[in-house]
């Protein structure tokens, strides 16, 4: 086996990789060669394994620049191809991600990891934190849109400005659940990995203003016939009136309207509001990751 530093020319072979071990996850080739030819900030890298001249394993590494914790690292997506397993292809990964990592000064890592994959975590003194709940719906179930409370429309996200977006983006996530706070997200960040991602349709993408202000969203992001609902938010002071079910069920007509046959998500499980909302369009569980946090050998957190 062999391991490189992802280029450009993998994307293809690294979504059909991701399709095999994440089936519910849901991004493109155009997207994913975006990322590995014009990569996040965070000093942002990802590392391939080769067996044979096949694709059998990826990983990413970065530091997460999203949140005021200092040197924290992100362990992203480090899967292996079922067929290739328990050969080395996933330590080749991690060793690299953790050097990776090191060379930066990060010291607390967070991982996401799949249930069976928990020991190989552990064994790497990473610990399990927090459940996430994956879920799928086929949009031609999707329930009828309810009616908007009063003053409040629904737009698609292709006639607002983009600033405008990021300014109720920021508002209305401060408060999602997670290990560490999601509090310094800046606008070149969230236009790199929102507005300017290849996968972002932002016909299908709406919100709900209410005064000509954005109280509700909701994102779409598309890979043929299969979407990913990247994020659906009220603002603080809205919650309450059903605006996140109201911009979430829009979406999805339109979407199925082009083409979008099945829709996937995810939630921390203690967002219970966000959980009952997917459960009252008809969202079903498939299955559920955990973050697993853990310090990189040699550093002060250790």
């Amino acid at each position: 086996m062999r391991i490189r530093t992802a280029q450009p020319d993998d994307a293809a072979a690294v979504v059909a990789l991701r399709a095999e071990v994440y089936p519910y996850l849901v991004r493109g080739v155009a997207s994913t060669r975006q990322m590995i030819a014009e990569p996040p900030a965070g000093d942002w890298t990802a590392f391939v394994v080769e067996d044979g001249g096949q694709l059998v394993g990826w990983t990413s590494a970065f530091r997460n620049i999203t949140t005021s914790e200092a040197d924290f690292g992100e362990i992203s997506l480090l899967h292996v191809h079922p067929a290739h397993r328990r050969q080395g292809a996933g330590k080749l990964l991690f060793d690299a991600a953790a050097r990776h990592l090191s060379g930066l000064g990060v010291q607390r890592v967070r991982a996401w990891v799949q249930q069976e994959s928990l020991d190989f975590a552990r064994g790497r003194g990473f610990t399990p934190s927090r459940e996430l709940r994956y879920s799928m719906l086929e949009t031609r179930l999707a329930p009828p849109a309810p009616d908007a409370p009063p003053g409040v429309t629904v737009v698609p996200l292709s006639g607002l400005d983009e600033h405008v977006l990021y300014t109720a983006y920021v508002a209305a996530s401060a408060d999602e659940p997670g290990d560490v706070p999601s509090d310094e997200l800046s606008f070149d960040t969230w236009r790199y990995e929102v507005w300017d991602n290849l996968g972002l349709d932002k016909d299908a993408s709406v919100a709900a203003l209410d005064g000509g202000q954005i109280v509700a969203f909701t994102l779409v992001k598309r890979d043929g016939e299969r979407m990913w609902s990247d994020m659906t938010a009220t603002l603080p002071e809205h919650r309450g009136r059903g605006l996140a079910r109201l911009a979430k069920t829009v979406a999805l007509h339109r979407a199925a309207a082009g083409g979008v046959t099945a829709a996937y998500t995810s939630n921390d499980e203690s967002n219970a509001p966000m959980l009952a909302v997917n459960a009252r369009l008809g969202y079903r569980p498939v299955t559920v990751q955990w973050s697993c946090l853990g310090t990189l050998p040699g550093s002060n957190a250790a």
